[in-house]
């Protein structure tokens, strides 16, 4: 009988989860009578134990797999992968392993029942072909050994998973932009017209006469070194790419040990933990290594962790290209050759320099990114963690180690190109850009604890009637006693009445006094509220004749007089009258009720204020919560809005066309015809920011600190304020703003005061030392960057914009479009725009220039520059060589680094990564040494 074992080829594993470079590995038998192989029995290919298969219990979900099994055997160092057979017929074995083929010798083995011994099959590899007990054929290759993986150069051909571009930006030194000589000029006392820089200026190429006279020192080389390179309107971005390898994993060293005695049984709890935000949120108040926490990436792969480190680097500038997509741009020192090979070695190191330190942060980030805790335990606990059950069932003492799973990833840096730039700076960048406002509503504070007082009604006239009698009473000089039923009427140029009889009279008038209604009160004297007449009887009480005029003597006690004009007593001895009195009231501060009232109104408006006080401190408090909480906005979108506000500003500078207004569209399409607008970079450095508080008006008038430069020192005051201060809420707000007093804008400011150095007593108010501070609660995270310096923070900002919006300026630099060098550079030279002051001077050259640059001006190098770089930026073959890495793959570097030629690959090293997984690893130790074996 003779069996027939081919290999039928592999295909790549599809399981969602598995490995890319597994495949699927398929081998037929054939036999040539049905009685070769018998159903039931199990059929299997002896591979070399150092093949790398993997179990097929891996992966439930290849149909393929479906009852094969994997069995070692120490003794003959053979791995087994086989089925049972079913059925009469050829029959498919299958097993999964790395896409890593070899041809290698294979034994045929069958075996009545698991457990017995294997029986070896004679076998042919093919039809035609002689039988033996072992055969040749492709078999996956030996598994890699221990160690911290092959050596890079096994990986040649490895294709980058990724990768990121960044540059390096270098001023070229000894041209005089108008830009930024103006100001430099100003500074120095010498206003400087825009006509001295262009057009036919006495002295403007070589600065030796006329109005640039003054400017002359600033463009010695080396004279002012940063000098010469900030007055330059041109400069050098060299750009690079670095590409991510992934070569190799192996296993570390170990992270933890177990022990199983003969016929033990422990339960291993994994617990992977990668520390979060909010973890180390939580953990603030609780753990002593939160700084360092803080520090740690979120990423865990190298290219991300990169990629985030250059957005969140301060000292890069800024770019938002969607198609290059490069983000960071190292600022390298003034260069003071022009030429491309020169500035590209230059920017060589700085790159390696910066790469190799980033990368290096990033993966010892990434290593304490990771933490595994395992857990020994003797009782099933409630948790989500992988669980293992290892059983011992021999009859020794089993020890494993835990070793943790490391990646081997190769980096390489690549200079891909030389792009001429324009520099300008911009004041004030972020004037024109909005904030983000939180609204948060403040609910009006319960006063229901508190009893408002109720306000008295306000006092009106009172309108009273008094009754009193008028009784018929004879004067001194009356003879006879006066008659009762006679009618008395007033004697004419006499104070009294008579009936006309000469010796009979009586008193014509009579004061009375009707008490006030309250204090202060006064008998109304006004027109229309005289005293009046209501009703008049007899004492009998028949309505009685009673004529007379009433005079108010004394408002406040409520004294008047009734004179009589004619009256007729009825035969009584007097006339009972009623009268209709109205009486003023006090004025409002005479009003008790009143008063008590405001007295009542003030304890209670006292009550309010300080409930409201509390609520609104409350409501700061929870701001400031909340405020802190409000998620950041996508970098990107942050770096086009400043991109677009810069540039916007630089139409804004520059008078192109005459009615500059109403023509801003033709200098933007001018600009972006010979300027790559869409990668216009700017920095943001120290040296541009304003860290000074705002102030107040006593601010300027403080008194320093002694020692202090008083011409120089503007401390804040009293009443200075910060960007952002604390404001008052308006709890019956009738603004016409729909949400005013429910907005949020910045984190608050707030100033406070603090005595003066080495205070021994109370100090006066004016003598404080008062400082705008930032206010934070127990809650709130670490606060933002430029915080204690007086910033304006933007709440939704990362620290990039609030650098930009706290800036008095910016360097924006604007890299040539390919093709345009000689247009640019001309435009640049002309009048209108930078001029070509000190263009004239002579070249110094610097070794490793062109031959021909000596003895040149500084207008002619940068000439033979730009035409360089157009010829070479527009040559094809340049940009298929920056490339290459994409088509060819990882090239080794022969020792690791070289100053970089153009378009070359330059810098080499590799990272070692850990992983989350951690792997169990059986071990045995030499008893009397205590050493691993």
């Amino acid at each position: 009988m003779t069996l027939v074992v081919t290999f039928t080829g592999r295909v790549p594993l599809t399981t969602p989860g598995a490995g890319s470079w597994l495949q699927v590995w398929s081998y037929t038998i054939q036999p040539t009578l049905p009685t070769d192989l018998l159903p039931g029995q199990r059929v299997a290919l002896a591979l070399p134990a150092d093949a790398d298969v993997r179990d097929p219990a891996l992966f439930p979900g290849v149909p393929a797999l479906n009852g094969t099994f994997l069995e070692t055997d120490d003794g003959i160092s053979r791995r087994y992968v086989g089925r049972v057979v079913s059925g009469t017929g050829t029959q498919t074995v299958s097993f999964v392993a790395p896409q890593a083929q070899q041809n290698r010798e294979l034994l045929l083995v069958t075996q009545s029942q698991a457990g017995r011994p294997w029986s070896v099959k004679p076998f042919a590899t093919s039809a035609s072909g002689p039988s033996d007990n072992v055969g040749t054929l492709p078999a996956p290759a030996p598994a890699p050994g221990p160690g911290p993986g092959r050596p890079v150069g096994d990986f040649a051909g490895t294709v980058p998973y990724a990768s990121e571009l960044f540059g390096v930006y270098q001023p070229l030194p000894g041209w005089l932009g108008y830009a930024s000589t103006a100001r430099a000029a100003a500074a120095l006392g010498a206003p400087l017209p825009k006509e001295a820089l262009g057009g036919d200026g006495p002295g403007r190429l070589t600065l030796g006469e006329g109005p640039l006279a003054p400017l002359a020192p600033l463009a010695v080389w080396g004279n002012r070194p940063p000098t010469d390179g900030i007055l330059s309107p041109v400069g050098l971005v060299n750009l690079f790419r670095e590409y991510f390898f992934e070569f190799d994993t192996f296993l570390g060293t170990p992270v933890g040990h177990l022990w199983l005695s003969p016929g033990g049984t422990v339960e291993v709890v994994e617990t992977s933990t990668r520390r979060t935000l909010v973890e180390r949120t939580a953990e603030q108040s609780e753990t002593s290594t939160h700084k360092t926490e803080e520090e740690l990436t979120d990423q865990t792969d190298l290219a991300d962790a990169v990629k985030e480190s250059n957005a969140n680097e301060t000292s890069l500038g800024v770019t938002s290209n969607a198609s290059a997509n490069y983000v960071g741009i190292v600022h390298a020192d003034v260069s003071a050759s022009y030429s491309t090979k020169n500035t590209t070695n230059k920017s060589s190191e700085v790159s390696h320099k910066h790469s190799r330190t980033q990368s290096s942060k990033a993966s010892s980030e990434i290593t304490r990114n990771f933490k595994t805790t395992f857990k020994t335990v003797t009782e099933t606990t409630d948790t989500s963690s992988r669980r293992y059950v290892v059983q011992n069932t021999t009859d020794k003492l089993i020890n494993y180690e835990l070793r943790r799973k490391m990646r081997k990833v190769g980096v390489q840096l690549q200079h891909i190109g030389t792009q001429l730039s324009w520099q300008v700076f911009v004041g004030d960048p972020g004037r024109a850009l909005g904030l983000g406002e939180l609204v948060h509503v403040v609910p009006a504070p319960d006063l229901t604890s508190l009893r408002q007082p109720v306000k008295p009604a306000p006092l009106a006239q009172a309108h009273v009637t008094y009754s009193d009698n008028y009784p018929i009473q004879q004067t001194a000089d009356s003879k006879n006693a006066p008659h009762q039923d006679a009618d008395w009427v007033k004697e004419d140029g006499w104070d009294r009445l008579w009936r006309g009889e000469e010796d009979e009279y009586i008193v014509a008038h009579f004061e009375y006094s009707a008490p006030p209604p309250g204090p202060g009160w006064k008998l109304s004297t006004a027109p229309g509220n005289e005293i009046r007449k209501v009703s008049a009887t007899t004492s009998n009480g028949q309505v009685a004749k009673f004529l007379a005029t009433y005079e108010v003597l004394d408002p406040t006690s409520g004294r008047f007089r009734v004179n009589c004009t004619n009256v007729h007593f009825g035969g009584g001895p007097y006339v009972a009258f009623t009268l209709a009195l109205v009486w003023e009231p006090p004025p409002p501060e005479q009003d008790p009720a009143l008063q008590q009232y405001l007295a009542e109104l003030a304890v209670y408006e006292r009550e309010v204020a300080k409930v409201q006080r509390a609520a609104y401190a409350q409501a700061v408090h929870d701001r400031l919560d909340l405020i802190s909480k409000v998620r950041q906005r996508d970098s990107e979108d942050l770096r086009k809005e400043e991109r677009h506000s810069v540039f916007s500003d630089l139409i804004g500078q520059l008078d192109l066309f005459p009615g500059q207004d109403a023509k801003r569209h033709l200098s933007a399409e001018l600009i972006r015809g010979m300027f790559d607008v869409d990668q216009m970079l700017y920095f943001v450095e120290p040296d541009y920011w304003r860290p000074a508080p705002t102030t107040g008006t006593s601010g300027a008038e403080h008194t320093p600190p002694a020692g202090a430069d008083e011409a120089a020192a503007v401390w804040p005051g009293a009443d200075s304020v910060g960007r952002y201060p604390v404001p008052p809420h308006d709890w019956e707000s009738t603004s016409g703003d729909p949400v005013g007093g429910a907005t949020v804008t910045s984190r608050f400011s707030h100033t406070g005061s603090v005595n003066p150095p080495r205070a021994t007593t109370a100090t006066p108010q004016d003598q404080l030392e008062y400082r705008v501070d930032y206010l934070i609660t127990e809650n709130t995270p670490p606060a933002p960057t430029g915080s204690s310096l007086g910033w304006l923070i933007q709440a939704d900002g990362d620290e990039r914009r609030n650098e930009f919006l706290n800036a008095s300026w910016v360097k924006a630099v604007l890299p040539v479009r390919p093709g345009h060098e000689l247009d640019a550079l001309g435009w640049l030279s002309s009048a209108h725009v930078e001029g070509d002051a000190a263009l004239d001077k002579d070249y110094t050259w610097q070794s490793g220039d062109p031959a021909d640059w000596q003895g040149r001006s500084i207008g002619w190098v940068l000439q033979a520059l730009a035409a360089e770089l157009q010829a070479r930026n527009t040559d094809i073959t340049r940009t298929l060589a920056a490339e290459r890495v994409f088509e060819t793959g990882f090239d080794p570097l022969d020792g690791g680094f070289r100053p970089a030629d153009p378009y070359q690959i330059f810098d080499q090293w590799t990272e070692v990564l850990p992983t989350d997984q951690v792997v169990a690893v059986e071990v045995t130790y030499d008893p009397k040494t205590g050493r691993q074996l």
